[in-house]
């Protein structure tokens, strides 16, 4: 819990402070050097918990940072599976036995 408690603090303060995206970012792993995108996006649904937290433009800075730190890992770290290939379901033609079985 200690290390997630240093990157919510880096995280806010971060935020408190005015900075955005690449700065908070840079800000919060100069303060936590060991962070990750999984870490910080952990750290961000805390602080998003906090209900001490009220201020609108804080809470949507580490919103948008989480986001992108998460959409990155999607980008980056995974391969296409077999299922992002497939047609879409209305794209499909009709089946072979749906179209013998009742032509109505």
């Amino acid at each position: 819990m200690g290390e997630k408690r240093k990157l919510y603090e880096a995280l806010v303060d971060g935020a408190t402070e005015g900075l955005t995206d690449k700065a908070l970012q840079e800000y919060v792993i100069g303060r936590c050097p060991k962070a990750s995108g999984k870490k910080i996006v952990r750290a961000a649904i805390t602080a998003l918990q906090d209900p001490h937290l009220k201020d609108r433009n804080i809470l949507d800075t580490i919103c948008t940072l989480a986001i992108k730190h998460r959409l990155d890992g999607f980008q980056a770290n995974e391969a296409p599976s077999a299922r992002d290939s497939w047609p879409a379901p209305f794209s499909r033609g009709a089946d072979k036995e749906a179209q013998g079985a009742n032509p109505a």
